[in-house]
């Protein structure tokens, strides 16, 4: 699933495109919207709320696009006549405005509605680690709220603290030195935790090759995600990977079992 700086990315990318233009092309490829169009619309603004996107349309009336990502989604932005670099038949949304066209692929939410109820879209949602609403102190009392749930889990609950997936997880957790299953009270650096989380973030949000190492060669820059059966970067232990989380609802982590031990 795209993290919350590769979704703040594409954000960048539509409002870039399209902000200030008015639509020429308007289709949506989902059963709910088929019959939509605005064409002749102005779109406002996008940005992203964690790993959400809002796309704010004026057409007779004030209108909100929602997309999510989930976990194949992605948004591309082709010069009018491009060939498009994923099948037409994974196309979920077209925009068009003169000279260019944003296509969303494989999204996992489309919805479109009244402006004055795009709040209610994303309210769940605990502070945006890239968003002007970030308050690292509300974060961390979110956290605390479930003291004996793992922090593996606490962390990519959305409603704590948004923007955090897989991948920086295992980062995070290993970078503070604790394993992934680990009970939130008995994280001793939660705050460090926290503030490491807003600083991988913000240092990946302007650049497609994601990085927590520092170094940007192919298969260096990440300490453990990913890494299984590999050597661990600072103790050269084989890093393990396991399936872990609510029955259902399991992701994969990966760790080191001498630099994360399980306690």
């Amino acid at each position: 699933m795209p993290e919350g700086d590769t979704v703040y990315r594409a954000a960048a990318a539509l409002d870039r495109a399209l902000t200030g233009h008015r639509l020429t092309v308007s289709d949506f490829r989902v059963p709910a919207y088929a019959t939509l169009d605005l064409t002749g619309g102005t779109v406002i603004r996008t940005l992203s709320r964690g790993k959400h996107l809002i796309t704010r349309i004026d057409h007779e009336r004030a209108w909100t696009l929602h997309t999510h990502l989930k976990m194949e989604g992605s948004w591309h932005v082709y010069a009018e006549g491009d060939r498009w670099r994923r099948p037409a038949e994974q196309a979920r949304v077209v925009l068009g405005v003169e000279g260019r066209r944003a296509v969303g692929f494989s999204l996992g939410i489309v919805e479109v509605v009244p402006r004055h109820e795009e709040a209610a879209l994303t309210a769940h949602l605990g502070p945006d680690l890239l968003g002007p609403d970030w308050d690292p102190d509300e974060a961390l009392a979110r956290l605390r709220t479930e003291p004996q749930r793992p922090v593996g889990q606490a962390l990519l609950d959305q409603r704590n603290l948004a923007g955090i997936g897989n991948m920086y997880m295992a980062e995070l957790c290993f970078t503070s030195g604790v394993h992934p299953v680990t009970p939130v009270a008995e994280v001793g650096e939660l705050p460090r935790l926290v503030r490491r989380a807003k600083q991988m973030l913000e240092v990946n949000k302007e650049r497609a090759i994601q990085s927590t190492t520092g170094n940007l060669r192919q298969r260096e820059r990440m300490w453990v995600y990913r890494r299984d059966k590999s050597p661990c970067r600072r103790c050269g232990t084989v890093i393990l990977v396991d399936m872990v989380g609510e029955p259902g609802r399991e992701r994969a982590a990966y760790w080191c079992p001498s630099c994360q031990p399980e306690r």
